[in-house]
């Protein structure tokens, strides 16, 4: 049995500016406060929070869409890796992001909060400084 859900935020900039940032891994370090090792490449490996969660990019469609998959260091051995999909949708200088979360072990529920507390609030803050 796995968890899929999406988290939804609307941030004061462009959706180029926030796609580049989270591909970007000095950026991406920035708006989150975590160290993050980015790649901007299909198939590039990227790791977050400090090593604590890590995949791979799948798909990237530049300033729209950004799939990764996704695990965080509590996975079990044996657990495949579940998926994000992120997409930006700007209007009026303002993008909001949705980012939907497939694939996620039900032990791992507390992901969910952890999208709102440890991404969209530190990019709210971040972009709108």
């Amino acid at each position: 049995m796995s968890l899929s859900f999406t988290v939804k935020t609307t941030i004061k900039a462009s959706a180029e500016t926030i796609y580049n940032a989270w591909l970007d891994s000095k950026e991406h370090s920035a708006m989150t406060g975590g160290v993050v090792t980015a790649s901007s490449d299909v198939g590039g490996k990227y790791t977050a929070h400090n090593d604590y969660i890590g995949g791979e990019n799948k798909e990237l469609v530049a300033n729209q869409k950004i799939v990764q998959t996704w695990r965080s260091t509590e996975f079990e051995e044996g657990e495949p890796d579940s998926l994000i999909s992120v997409t930006f949708e700007e209007q009026d200088g303002k993008t909001t992001i949705s980012l939907t979360h497939t694939d996620l072990p039900t032990h791992q529920a507390a992901v969910a909060m952890g999208w709102e507390d440890y991404y969209f609030t530190p990019i709210k803050e971040y972009f709108e400084a």
